[in-house]
C-alpha cells in the first residue's frame, strides 16, 4: 500500500491519457527522485502553461500570444489563423491538436483548422463548428476587403477523423449535420487504413489522403 501523498498522485496521473496506475507510479517515484530546485521548476512550467498558453477563438489550437511592451498578451488568432497565404474558403475538421499537427508536416494542405475537442458526441464543439462555418468573419477590428482577414466564405469542410469505428460514426454525423449549411463537405481518402489514427501516421500516407479525399 502506498502512501496517502503518492497515492493521490498516482490517481492524478492515472486520469492522463493513456496513462494507467502502473505507469502513473513510475512517474510519482521518478518525482521522488529529483531535488527541489528540478521539483519547482517542473511546478513552475505547469502553472505558466495555464497562464501563458490560450485557445485560439476560431480552430482552438493552442498558441502564446505575443507579449506588448507593457506585457500584456496580444492577439486572439494562432499562427495558422493569422497566416494571411492560407486558403479560408477550407475548413479541416480534427479531433485534437495532434491530428491537426500531423497534418501540418505534411506541408500539404494550405487552409484553416477547427478542432472537435474530443471522442464523445456531447464533448465535440458542434455548436462552435456551425457558427464558424455559417460565419465567414475572421478580422478581428479590420473588416475591408484589402485586409488579410477579411471575410471568406467557406466553400469545403474537410471530416479528417481517426478512420475507427466511432470516427466512422462522428464523420457521418457530422456529414448529416452539416448538409443544411449547402456547403461541399469531403472526407480524407482511403490512403488510411481502417483502425489507425491520424496522430501516428506517416506524412506520405496522410498526403495520399488529403490529396484523394472525396
Amino acid at each position: 500500500m502506498h502512501s496517502p501523498t503518492i497515492q493521490k498522485l498516482i490517481n492524478l496521473f492515472s486520469k492522463f491519457p493513456t496513462i494507467g496506475p502502473r505507469t502513473a507510479s513510475r512517474f510519482v517515484f521518478y518525482l521522488l527522485g529529483l531535488t527541489e530546485r528540478e521539483i519547482k521548476e517542473l511546478t513552475s512550467a505547469i502553472l505558466k502553461l495555464k497562464e501563458n498558453i490560450k485557445l485560439c477563438k476560431l480552430c482552438y489550437k493552442s498558441f502564446e500570444p505575443s507579449i506588448s511592451s507593457d506585457q500584456k498578451a496580444e492577439g486572439e488568432l494562432c499562427e495558422i489563423c493569422q497566416d494571411p497565404r492560407r486558403d479560408k474558403s477550407l475548413i479541416c475538421l480534427v479531433e485534437k491538436e495532434t491530428d491537426l499537427i500531423s497534418i501540418e508536416k505534411t506541408r500539404k494542405y494550405q487552409g484553416l483548422y477547427f478542432i472537435l475537442g474530443g471522442e464523445e458526441l456531447k464533448k465535440l464543439r458542434i455548436k462552435e463548428l456551425l457558427e464558424r462555418v455559417k460565419n465567414p468573419e475572421i478580422g478581428e477590428e479590420d473588416k475591408s476587403s484589402s485586409s488579410p482577414f477579411a471575410a471568406t466564405q467557406v466553400k469545403e469542410v474537410i471530416i479528417a477523423l481517426n478512420p475507427i469505428t466511432e470516427g466512422e460514426s462522428f464523420a457521418l454525423y457530422l456529414e448529416r449535420t452539416l448538409k443544411p449549411l449547402g456547403k461541399k463537405t469531403t472526407r480524407l481518402g482511403r490512403g488510411l487504413p481502417f483502425g489507425s489514427e491520424l496522430e501516428y501516421a506517416d506524412e506520405e500516407t496522410l498526403s495520399s489522403a488529403l490529396e484523394g479525399r472525396k
